[in-house]
């Protein structure tokens, strides 16, 4: 492997990777990336790219979670100013506003809470009646009519990001501040000595580095027995079909529970998005598609028409208490991990490398760096893990 050694070698080219990747190359690091498959099956890539409003929590040492969220978000704004001033690609980041609906009563009630819960937040939302709700989206005015919706909440500081279009901004960033991107380049094995991580083998050779962040998502369990981790991660399945309606239906992403509907500028409509404890299996099922599309045209009966242009599947990294894994990897002195982040991971990457490169600079001493410990004790039913939401996943399928 040409080159020679490097100050850091990252495991993992998803987005956790690669923005920790340019984050430590802007500091002045030499930075190898070591990416076991195509950027295409990472679950980054796989993602809708939806970033709901991030208020900065009050108490930021008892909302770590949301503090993390909160300072990503605003990165994500630096970022995106950065990325097109130094590589030319738009990564996509826009406010569009999110709709969220409610197809019966309980529903309504739960819109309510929440409602009041963003408000208590900081974060501007308004409830909605189903007129309201046509008059902002004129597409829902027929499921409207028929009390398929009977209201909604509006959040217009809700953005999205296009996930494959930034991940292509924050590669290109990295190779322009010198990192080496070693792409279909699976970690075989770990070389340690002591509490230090000497290298790592793949098939085009040995990479040295003095420090090491493993940040492989799903696949970073791969490597806890030979680290002596314990991750409390998996991968969870989550299937997307994509809509070619040739004409704008949506202004604003559109969630009803766990599902959503998103409109790109160039038209495409993608439906989302099922949660599903299937192991590495990155198939789409007919099942699974047939219930995202009947939810589509329920909503949206004019989508009966439009063509299925092509579906995909994406492993989230899983955590079973809903918290991302960031820190140093207990009993080493050189090495470090970031994983875990479920459905945030695009929207917690830019503040996930602050911490991280903060961490490999010896200077990380935020709250955040506790709450996220490997070694932190796990709420396996806290809300926002894993089990909570396939629990709410098979709640709605059955219904």
């Amino acid at each position: 492997m040409p080159d020679g050694p490097v100050d850091c070698g990252v495991i993992g080219g998803g987005v956790i990777g690669l923005s920790i990747a340019r984050e430590l190359a802007g500091r002045g690091l030499k930075v190898a990336v070591v990416s076991g498959g195509p950027r295409k099956k990472s679950s980054s890539w796989a993602a809708a790219g939806i970033l709901p409003p991030s208020p900065m929590p009050a108490d930021a040492a008892a909302e770590p979670n949301a503090a993390l969220t909160a300072a990503s978000d605003r990165l994500h704004r630096e970022w995106a100013v950065a990325l097109l001033d130094e590589t030319g690609i738009d990564n996509g980041l826009r406010r569009c506003g999110g709709l969220h609906l409610a197809g019966d009563e309980e529903g309504l009630g739960r819109l309510a809470e929440t409602t009041r819960q963003w408000r208590r937040r900081g974060a501007e939302a308004e409830l909605l009646s189903a007129a309201d709700v046509a008059a902002v989206e004129p597409a829902f005015a027929e499921a409207a009519d028929r009390r398929r919706i009977l209201g909604g909440m509006l959040l217009p500081d809700e953005m999205q990001i296009h996930p494959a279009r930034h991940l292509e901004a924050v590669s290109a960033s990295c190779r322009l501040r010198g990192v080496r991107i070693l792409d279909g380049q699976e970690v075989r094995s770990l070389t340690r000595s002591g509490g230090r991580i000497e290298s790592v083998e793949t098939a085009a050779g040995t990479l040295t580095a003095a420090r090491w962040v493993l940040a492989a998502g799903a696949h970073s369990e791969k490597f806890a027995p030979t680290l002596g981790l314990s991750l409390s991660t998996r991968p969870i399945r989550g299937q997307i079909a994509v809509l070619q309606p040739g004409r704008t239906v949506l202004s604003r992403i559109v969630n009803r529970g766990l599902d959503y509907l998103l409109q790109r500028e160039d038209g495409r409509l993608l439906v989302g998005s099922t949660i599903e404890d299937a192991g590495f299996d990155l198939r789409t099922t007919p099942e699974a598609i047939a219930m995202l599309l009947a939810f589509a045209r329920a909503l949206v009966p004019s989508l009966g028409h439009a063509p299925v242009e092509h579906t995909w599947a994406g492993l989230r990294p899983g955590s079973a208490d809903g918290l991302p894994t960031i820190g140093p990897i207990p009993g080493f002195d050189n090495a470090f991990v970031a994983t875990g982040h479920f459905r945030a991971g695009i929207h917690q990457s830019t503040g996930t490398a602050v911490i991280v490169a903060d961490l490999v600079a010896g200077r990380g001493s935020a709250p955040s760096c506790v709450a996220f410990a490997v070694d932190r004790r796990i709420d396996r039913s806290a809300e926002g893990g894993i089990d909570d939401f396939l629990a709410r996943a098979r709640e709605a399928f059955s219904r």
